[in-house]
């Protein structure tokens, strides 16, 4: 048997990492800024990590829902102290794509509707209902074209909110900021403008968190830059996390504000929220806050924007983001850049489009690391 091939793959096998480095299996080291894909959010192997699922795996990998896991109500009470929605509840199940659609479910129950609202070059899961909510006409198999969604213009707010308007649409869902679609962020007047109409229409509002969130974009959340925190009003319905809840092992969230009332048998998970995934959301939490890392992102993710700004090196036109989620459009395509940075710099990145590194490092990233980036980038380019 072989594997069914559906990623192009750089041909670098990588087998080791700690921090922000990883090593290949000849022993060469890279400097990783793409993070496993926004996964790696504390570092690869943290001591702290390692010892809290290691010890937990010797302990109790796994039992089902069908018991009490008082492992569960940890993760949900630290991760609402962290973030400041104490109030809301939180739901585990595996990965983003299938958080996004039980986010989407629970709306539908809720209201009865079927119409979704998502924004073009919006990315939100390959599964059913994630898929056909993510703009990419490629990916959604003629099974799952079942026309529920509209797509709109990122930050048009007079558009998205006259959809609104119609009272027939059962849930936005937006990623405040775009990570496929191109490091491109919401505007506050967006994001005030369609949280007051789906406010006044029953409308449910689900910020998609997966990318963005788990104190990237140097707040815990990215849509908490746009409005103020304390006007709770403003704050979504329904929050999705995934991929740096728990560095690396599979992990995600719907997180849903009291107005929803929990109803047995609507929704189910058999993996989500076990014992060893737990472990592991506690000990990334344990270490974003001893270590400060929310405060890392935006310190350093500013700094690092700031310095390729003012470096104006040649084939950059525009460096946007928040945080340590960062685009650097290209006056060409990125592919002979992302080849050279990996090759013959050693250096990790993403992409967005066909123009746009992306930057997704790990939290811990220092700023000599950035300083090493600058110096990478500026041999390439």
């Amino acid at each position: 048997m072989r594997l069914f091939d559906v990623y192009p793959l750089f041909p670098v096998n990588i087998v080791r990492g700690k921090g922000c480095r990883v090593w290949d299996d000849k022993g060469r080291e890279y400097l990783d800024l793409y993070g496993g894909h926004a996964v790696i959010s504390i570092g690869h192997c943290h001591p702290h990590y390692v010892e809290t699922v290691g010890g937990q795996l010797a302990t109790l990998g796994f039992y089902s829902n069908s018991v009490v896991n008082d492992l569960q109500r940890q993760v949900a009470e630290r991760l609402g102290r962290l973030s400041g929605y104490e109030d809301y509840s939180l739901f585990l199940v595996n990965s983003g794509a299938e958080a996004n659609e039980n986010a989407l479910k629970l709306a539908s129950f809720t209201n009865g509707r079927t119409r979704i609202l998502s924004a073009e070059k919006a990315f939100h899961g390959r599964t059913s209902l994630a898929v056909e909510a993510t703009h990419n006409p490629k990916i959604i198999a003629p099974i799952n074209a079942n026309r529920h969604v509209t797509y709109l213009p990122l930050n048009d707010a007079e558009a998205w909110v006259a959809e609104i308007e119609r009272g027939d649409v059962c849930a936005v869902i937006i990623e405040c900021i775009q990570g496929v679609g191109g490091i491109r962020m919401v505007t506050p007047e967006w994001y005030a403008a369609v949280r007051r109409a789906c406010t006044e229409t029953g409308t449910v509002f689900v910020c998609d968190e997966i990318q963005c969130g788990y104190g990237r974009s140097g707040r815990f959340f990215a849509h908490q830059h746009l409005f103020d925190t304390a006007d709770r009003t403003m704050a979504p319905d329904i929050i999705t996390v995934a991929k740096g809840i728990g560095n690396g092992f599979p992990m995600s969230g719907v997180i849903i504000s009291p107005r929803f009332e929990a109803v047995y048998g609507q929704l189910g998970t058999t993996f989500g929220g076990n014992h060893l995934a737990c472990a592991a959301a506690l000990a990334v939490m344990d270490v974003i806050e001893s270590e400060r890392l929310v405060e890392n992102a935006a310190e350093v993710g500013n700094y690092l924007m700031e310095r390729l700004r003012e470096a104006r090196l040649p084939h950059i036109i525009d460096v946007r983001g928040r945080g340590l989620m960062i685009g650097i459009q290209l006056d060409r395509p990125y592919k002979e850049t992302r080849a050279a940075l990996l090759h013959d710099q050693h250096v990790f990145t993403g992409c967005s489009g066909t123009d746009t590194l992306r930057l997704l490092p790990p939290l811990c990233l220092s700023q000599a690391e950035a300083d090493e980036f600058i110096d990478k980038i500026s041999n390439v380019l």
